[in-house]
């Protein structure tokens, strides 16, 4: 019998081509209309019945691993797995002929690359029922908003997705690792991570006289220095709490009435994320107690609950261990530590066991050296993608086994 591996190889040229195109047109999270639409109408170019999630963008799709058979959870076995299909909020400053066409959007975290491996997966398990029918099926599940809080799975789970579905796997792309590196974890995988804005008011002013009014610049660099060293010391785990956007007025001679200032806070520790609400308001008013730089602003912390760590079940990982060294050798496995990322893969793993597999996406060959996602020169070695749906496609199978 043909291998699963030579199987998808069919599909390679398919999927790289697939993955530059979302790659030129990445869209925000929320926003993936045309993203829905090729993945739809490929799909259905397969004879399936693709179904748009309910908030317009995203997808599910049932195969049968009998030809002759509707797909249905209720009486087969079932499992999934998942991709996410939004891009980033920033700019693409790569060289690459297929870089982002859209201004401010980047597919800089490879979810065009879990995408083509998803659909590759797809695409390799319909060839295999032709020869190898069984009663199962496998749903795939092309998630909106991964990059939004608290994350589109959540519009996955509440129109009921994931029910009666056994297990989910899913593969994130990690630029640390050679390309053939597969990184396995059990137990928590990812951090709980929010989001918050904090807005600092005061009079405003001029510039020639800031001891007159709520110098509100210095007051905003005070937060962001500050703040994290004030959460950590009231709390009782590790966490860490960065800002990524801060904005406080437009001219060089006006002292701003108003500045914002947002940021996340994660931490690997579920109890501590059951606080991170609470130990961030604290923490800000601490920071803001001071007096020896002026009058106090006015301020107020609007915090986004966000999501709990991806815990890896341990039986799902062995399997998944299992695959990786049938289909690619034991020298293919790696060891993962835990991120202090967070992935809306979590809200999956929170209701059924489920594994998310590290894909390794770098070149070992290459001088590049090896970026961080979200890097705005994110690239990937793309032989990574016909692993990734290999491999999902012998997770489903051993699973369903």
């Amino acid at each position: 019998m043909t291998s699963l591996g030579a199987i998808v190889t069919t599909h390679e040229h398919e999927l790289v081509a697939l993955r530059r195109l979302l790659h030129t047109q990445p869209e925000p999270s929320g926003g993936e209309y045309l993203t829905t639409e090729i993945l739809v109408e490929r799909l259905r170019v397969e004879g399936l019945l693709p179904q748009v999630l309910a908030t317009g963008t995203g997808l599910v799709c049932d195969i049968s691993l009998d030809p002759d058979i509707a797909p249905d959870p209720t009486t087969m076995p079932a499992v999934a797995i998942r991709a996410d299909i939004d891009g980033l909020a920033m700019d693409d400053l790569s060289a690459a002929a297929y870089r982002s066409r859209a201004p401010g959007l980047a597919h800089a975290c490879g979810h065009d690359v879990h995408t083509a491996a998803v659909l590759g997966a797809g695409l390799a398990l319909l060839d295999m029922r032709r020869t190898a029918p069984q009663h199962a099926m496998v749903r795939l599940i092309f998630e909106p908003a991964e990059e939004a809080v608290p994350g589109g799975a959540v519009d996955v789970v509440a129109e009921g997705w994931l029910e009666s579905i056994g297990a989910i796997f899913g593969v994130h792309c990690d630029p640390k690792l050679d390309v053939g590196q597969l990184g396995l974890r059990a137990g928590a995988l990812t951090s709980a991570a929010d989001q918050f804005e904090i807005t600092l008011r005061g009079p405003g002013g001029h510039t020639a006289r800031p001891r007159q009014t709520i110098d509100l610049v210095r007051w905003t660099a005070r937060v962001a220095d500050r703040l994290w060293d004030a959460a950590q010391a009231a709390a009782d785990e590790p966490v860490i709490l960065a800002f990524g956007a801060v904005h406080a007025g437009v001219a060089a001679n006006v002292i701003p009435a108003s500045a914002t200032l947002r940021g996340s806070f994660r931490t690997a520790d579920r109890q501590t994320w059951a606080m991170g609400e609470q130990l961030v308001h604290d923490a800000l008013a601490d920071v803001l107690a001071s007096s020896d730089i002026g009058e106090r602003p006015e301020w107020h912390l609007d915090y986004t609950r966000g999501l709990p760590p991806v815990v890896n079940d341990a039986g799902t990982t062995a399997l998944v261990r299992d695959v990786v060294v049938e289909q690619f050798g034991a020298g293919a496995l790696a060891d993962t530590p835990q991120s202090a990322g967070g992935d809306s893969f979590a809200w999956y793993t929170d209701l059924i066991p489920g594994t998310y597999v590290r894909l390794g996406t770098h070149d070992s060959e290459s001088p590049r050296p090896k970026l961080d996602l979200h890097s705005a020169t994110f690239d990937v070695d793309e032989r990574a993608i016909a692993i990734g749906a290999t491999l999902l496609a012998g997770c489903a199978l051993a699973a369903l086994a």
